[in-house]
């Protein structure tokens, strides 16, 4: 999905003095671009969080009716206390939660909230901010119940395989669990969650706060799509992986070899080999939580 209204673009449109549409169509159309750079196919479907406010107000009202949130001044929260199973999925403490729900996004430390770990549904809209009518006011949706009502609308109460960054499970794929099952009474919200590692340079994260970024575009200045594809893959999904120069010139390489043997006046020394031993292994590697350096490992032998 495209969140294209939250509490990072609207701050990032008032500094640049553009409407919030506008930076979220522009970094839009960036992503697109990047995703057909490195020769990926289009998504099923792309829904827009501004386009589906009402179903978010609706499920807001639900978790409202049902005792799982509290209406102060406008502001909705969701109320933890009313899930027992909140945590399960990133199995923190308590104390590691409230500190990265402040790192990330949460309020812990807000006096309106009935418990630290509490998240808001909806809002009122500061004055330059869009707004959309609800029973508490008009205002905008929180972060999390965009996900959920997007999500829910397109696959259902459940679905198959969630996927997110390792910096996602807590607190927005645990909030998002914990909003989603109790809205619908359905368990569980996802059946598979797949978080993918974090992409450091050196020793430190990428991250925009940090200024270590190196884009797509910046990547394929120097290395074909093939490269960088076979660069990620060669570390499991889950993994944390180091991006360098060095390691993308050798995908290169590698990318050549697999070129080579694809021509068409290719020869080979010896006799052929039968392939199905090779691809049962490729198989085998992919049926194994998406194992792609044994995956490719059996394409390269």
């Amino acid at each position: 999905n495209i969140t294209d209204v939250d509490d990072s673009i609207l701050p990032k449109a008032r500094e640049l003095g553009i409407d919030f549409l506008e930076l979220a169509a522009a970094e839009t159309t960036r992503f697109h671009g990047d995703m057909v750079a490195l020769n990926t196919r289009p998504v099923f479907n792309e829904p827009h969080a501004t386009q589906w406010v009402a179903e978010m107000v609706e499920m807001v009202k639900t978790l409202d009716d049902k005792g799982h949130a509290y209406n102060v001044d406008g502001t909705v929260f969701f109320d933890v206390s009313t899930c027992d199973s909140f945590g399960a999925v990133s199995g923190y403490d308590e104390a590691t939660m409230i500190e990265y729900a402040a790192e990330r996004g949460g309020h812990p430390d807000d006096p309106r909230q009935r418990n630290p770990l509490d998240f808001i549904l909806w809002q009122p809209s500061l004055d330059d901010e869009p707004r959309w009518p609800s029973p508490w006011g008009d205002g905008r949706p929180g972060w999390h119940i965009e996900c959920t009502a997007m999500s829910m609308t397109y696959l259902g109460a459940t679905l198959d395989i969630h996927g997110g960054g390792q910096d996602l499970i807590f607190p927005h794929h645990e909030n998002e669990i914990a909003q989603s099952e109790a809205s619908t009474g359905q368990t569980p919200f996802s059946r598979y969650w797949v978080h993918n590692g974090l992409l450091q340079l050196g020793a430190d994260k990428m991250s925009k706060s940090l200024g270590n970024l190196v884009s797509v575009e910046e990547a394929l200045e120097k290395y074909s799509p093939d490269a960088i594809r076979l660069y990620f893959r060669r570390s499991h999904y889950r993994s944390t992986l180091s991006y360098s120069d060095e390691g993308c010139d050798a995908m290169e390489r590698s990318a050549d070899r697999l070129r080579h043997v694809l021509r068409e006046d290719a020869t080979s020394e010896g006799e052929a080999m039968d392939p199905a031993p090779f691809r049962d292994q490729f198989m085998s590697g992919m049926d194994d939580d998406l194992n792609t350096p044994k995956a490719s490992a059996a394409m390269f032998d």
